[in-house]
């Protein structure tokens, strides 16, 4: 028996409400990948031996996939090197680049592998998308020959990018971005000639893409953004933690807190060089997130995000980050403020001496204040209200304004700003706030043993960091991380 047609109606309209509602969130993954590391050599292995150790890798990302797709994830981000490791010379690296066209060409390596020449990385990658009916984002290198009438051509004839794909579904390549910040160790590695702002669209919102160091600066960060306003960030990365303000998780998170926008940030995963720290990341926080330095295991997170975030009841509203500390009279000042080093920068520091209280500390243009009441103050644990406005210049030039309450290593003074994890005193309440010259700027807290505190703090539309109740685990650090892109 045929429905009538207004059960026939009726159902339909329910179908185009479910779809329309379904595109309102969709399901996100990140995997933090042991990464399987070549043999360090300074000559190209052949080209048999690069792949077979590229092989090894993607045996175990495929696992990671096809595990995600089943748990219904729409999207899984892989880390930076994922696929062949970071141990290379410009000439090492060779034999593992292959030639990575502009998706505009509208290609499917699964289906038409020999199209661009030979390349099995991107053939496979395609087909785990495809066959596992998922985007795909994955971290490999391509290679672009030049010549010499460009003046930038390198001395052996080609570009090697360090590069990020996607690949649709469909097993399609969508988006393809060269890295523009590269870290200080990427010798191997060009830049490309202007920063790209790659972005793609799908039915659960727009996507930008970026690696690892360019989340420190303005291009392509920021842009795609604010300009390009893109709802998700994809993320991959090989970061190594630093105490106590660049933890990947902490970071990343407070970096989507900062910018609204859902990151999906995946991490290699090698505790021997401080790499740990993956998360799903929206502008109200974590949603999934993993710190391990314990053992050598990946790890697969799985969350489900709003597709539009800032359109979501959720999002935290936008921020005057110096309204309130610029209209409030300077806090008591310590007679006894000193200088320590966080990561080769100068802060000002201030101890809390009283179990609570309120404390203004200065450097230049900042001032950092702090109301604060602690459970009970310990004599085995020394806290400091801090301040830095100035350029840092170490592994890049990037100017910072930063406000943070902050453990010190032990009750010594000297070892305040050194890294730590661990914490015993517990905080009634924290409230934070700073005369920033930026509006770029981010929210930590980090509790003890590398913890974040998802749902426990908000910052108010004056700028202030408040805690929302009593903090349920003690406290390594409370941040504002300003960075003033202008003045780099």
């Amino acid at each position: 028996m045929l429905p009538s047609w207004p059960l026939l109606h009726a159902g339909v309209f329910a179908l185009v409400v479910l779809q329309a509602f379904a595109a309102d969130t969709f399901i996100a993954a990140v995997y933090e990948h042991a990464v399987i590391l070549p043999d360090p050599t300074e000559k190209p292995v052949s080209h048999n031996v690069a792949l077979a150790l590229m092989n090894k890798n993607m045996d175990i990302l495929e696992g990671a996939i096809k595990e995600a797709a089943q748990q219904g994830a729409h999207i899984i981000v892989t880390p930076e090197d994922g696929i062949y490791g970071w141990k290379f010379t410009r000439e090492s690296i060779y034999p593992y680049l292959e030639d990575i066209p502009d998706p505009v060409v509208d290609w499917i390596p699964c289906t038409d592998p020999s199209r661009f020449g030979p390349a099995p990385v991107q053939e496979r990658l395609s087909c785990m998308a495809r066959n596992n009916s998922i985007y795909v984002v994955a971290n490999i290198g391509d290679k672009k020959l030049c010549n010499s009438s460009d003046p930038t051509c390198p001395s052996d004839g080609r570009y090697q990018y360090n590069t990020d794909v996607v690949f649709d579904p469909e097993g399609k390549l969508v988006a393809r971005y060269h890295k523009y910040n590269l870290f200080i160790i990427e010798k191997q590695f060009d830049y490309p000639k202007e920063p790209e702002a790659i972005t793609f669209e799908t039915p659960f919102g727009k996507f930008g893409i970026f690696t690892c160091f360019d989340i420190l600066f303005y291009e392509p960060a920021v842009v795609l953004v604010s300009k390009m306003q893109v709802d998700t960030v994809l993320f991959p990365t090989a970061w190594m933690n630093v105490l106590p303000f660049l933890t990947a998780v902490e970071f990343h998170s407070a970096w989507a807190m900062g910018m609204r926008v859902n990151v999906l940030a995946a991490n290699t995963h090698k505790p021997s060089l401080a790499m740990t720290g993956s998360g799903i990341y929206a502008p109200d926080g974590a949603r999934a997130y993993s710190y391990n330095m314990k053992t050598e295991d990946g790890q697969l997170l799985v969350a489900e995000l709003d597709a539009h975030p800032c359109l979501s009841p959720a999002s935290p509203p936008a921020v005057s980050w110096s309204s309130y500390a610029l209209n409030v009279e300077r806090f008591s000042q310590n007679d006894h403020d000193f200088t320590g080093t966080i990561f080769h920068n100068q802060f000002t520091f201030t101890e809390l001496t009283k179990p609570e209280g309120n404390l203004t500390v200065c450097q230049k243009d900042l001032c950092c204040h702090l109301t604060y009441k602690m459970e009970a103050k310990r004599d085995d644990e020394v806290y400091v209200l801090g301040a830095l406005d100035g350029l840092h210049v170490v592994e890049g030039q990037y100017y910072l304004q930063i406000c943070t309450l902050l453990k010190c290593k032990s009750t010594d003074l000297d070892t305040c700003g050194q890294p730590v994890e661990t914490a015993e005193t517990k905080f009634e309440m924290f409230s934070l706030s700073g005369t920033f010259g930026t509006n770029y700027v981010f929210p930590e807290v980090l509790y003890s043993g590398v913890q974040l505190a998802p749902g426990e703090f908000e910052v108010l539309k004056d700028g202030r960091l408040i805690s929302k109740r009593k903090p349920t685990k003690p406290v390594v650090t409370v941040t504002l991380f300003g960075r003033w892109y202008e003045k780099d």
